[in-house]
């Protein structure tokens, strides 16, 4: 969380957009695709041959190696850490990795192939910046390549990568690579997925994973890790249009500190937009229009802030905010409603069906629901949608129609990732039961000038 203005704090601070040039960025992708497709090794030899391990880490690879590698180290126990993922050579559940190269910091979430975890690979996807999608080059695509892909479009991963992994087994053949190229272009224009790289390796080899492989003479590169180290990813936040969802107010109460014991300050993450002292906001639900006074954060307080660092803001009026409220952008309006549209995936066993109760809970803030109905669902084998179906099963992707107690302030995810996504919770067990992203609103809130001021 935000930490309180220290009482020597000062408000002259030059404002920074971007990193500092001694700051690293961080990516974060994950890894999917079908069973025995090879994400687990892949992950392990990226982090090998990157020399991102300890000492210890290649030591308890080795001691491992007589149980589950057949005498040769196992890579795939880098990420499998579950004693049943060792057992049956599969991923169960996700796993998250972390190394760094000179230019970026990474963070890996390695994702299960099965399909009854799919559920387990959209919660991994959902904050990536890339999603690695493998292909077996011996059996090309299949059922999970286009639904781990049709998911990563649905999530609005900004880059996806086409690992065709296990080209060692076709002879590292040009002709195969091309095949399943085309395989995936023909249904990748029915996507909405904007960066698309197509790269032919061997995990368990390292071909093309962290240096260039002498074996494909005609693909003209860059390597896995050239790829992640370059790929462009300072726009895919956004940065029009600012939200901050409140999670906190900040009251320290300090009675030896004249400040601090009238400090009234909002605190959370941006989702989106810039955010300026001096800037009027819009304060929701009250419906109100203030000015930002002060911006703090754990490293001091600032003259400007961004998506997605986490701030304090101090407003001008005394307004009735607390958790669950949202400061949003004047000029750029924001969606509201009680009947709303969504697509969702839908994450448990007991399958999804009209009129059912739930919980949305969406940035900071949790109203119940009813599903009013199912749209449709999509078929993952053509791509189309099926008008109306009785209910939505586990994994599957559909739209559906809610109707909410009360209005929630969001974007479509298609505009902001953050505001336009959430989950919904079964009542009783509190279970989480799908992931949803709303479409376009069909209301904005937009005060008009003078009404709503104070």
């Amino acid at each position: 969380m935000v930490a309180s203005p220290s009482p020597s704090s000062e408000l002259s601070v030059t404002p920074v957009r971007t990193a500092a040039p001694h700051a690293v960025e961080i990516l974060r992708f994950n890894t999917c695709g079908s069973v025995d497709d090879g994400k687990s090794t892949l992950i392990g030899r990226l982090l090998y041959d990157s020399k991102s391990l300890m000492e210890d880490q290649i030591e308890a690879l080795e001691r491992s190696a007589d149980i589950t590698g057949g005498g040769q180290i196992n890579l795939a126990n880098l990420t499998d850490g579950l004693r049943a993922e060792r057992e049956q050579g599969i991923t169960i559940d996700v796993a998250y990795r972390y190394f760094a190269t000179p230019r970026r910091k990474f963070i890996i979430a390695d994702t299960p192939g099965h399909i009854q975890y799919t559920r387990n690979m959209v919660t991994g996807a959902s904050n990536a910046n890339v999603s690695i999608v493998l292909v077996d080059a011996r059996l090309g695509v299949i059922e999970q390549s286009r639904r781990h892909t049709a998911i990563a479009s649905l999530l609005r991963i900004p880059h996806v990568i086409v690992a065709i992994n296990k080209m060692d087994l076709v002879g590292w053949s040009e002709e195969r690579y091309n095949e399943i190229r085309a395989q995936f272009e023909e249904f990748l224009p029915r996507l909405d997925l904007k960066d698309v790289k197509f790269i032919p390796l061997s995990a368990l080899n390292g071909d093309n994973v962290v240096t260039p492989s002498v074996n494909t003479p005609w693909y003209p590169g860059p390597s896995l890790l050239g790829y992640l180290e370059t790929v462009h990813i300072g726009s895919d936040w956004n940065l029009n249009g600012f939200r901050l969802p409140v999670q906190w107010v900040n009251r320290p109460n300090d009675p030896k500190d004249d400040k601090l014991h009238d400090f009234r300050g909002f605190s959370g993450q941006i989702a989106g937009g810039i955010v300026r002292v001096g800037q009027k906001v819009l304060a929701l639900p009250a419906g109100l229009v203030t000015t930002v006074k002060e911006i703090h954060t754990l490293d001091g307080p600032l003259q400007e802030a961004f998506c997605p660092q986490s701030v304090t803001l101090v407003l001008e009026h005394d307004i009735d905010i607390s958790r669950g409220s949202m400061i949003v952008d004047l000029d750029v309006p924001i969606g509201t409603g009680t009947d709303l549209y969504a697509k969702v995936c839908w994450m448990h066993a007991r399958p999804l069906q009209r009129g059912k109760k739930y919980f949305l809970k969406h940035t900071s803030h949790t109203v119940q629901v009813v599903v009013s109905d199912i749209v449709h669902r999509l078929n993952i084998e053509t791509l189309d949608p099926e008008v109306a179906p009785a209910a939505l099963a586990m994994n599957d992707l559909g739209e559906i129609r809610l109707q909410l107690a009360r209005p929630v302030y969001h974007d479509s995810y298609a505009t902001n990732r953050l505001t336009g996504s959430f989950i919904l919770i079964e009542q009783g067990t509190n279970a989480t039961v799908a992931a949803g992203m709303f479409l376009i609103p069909t209301e904005y809130v937009k005060p008009e000038s003078g009404d709503y001021a104070i």
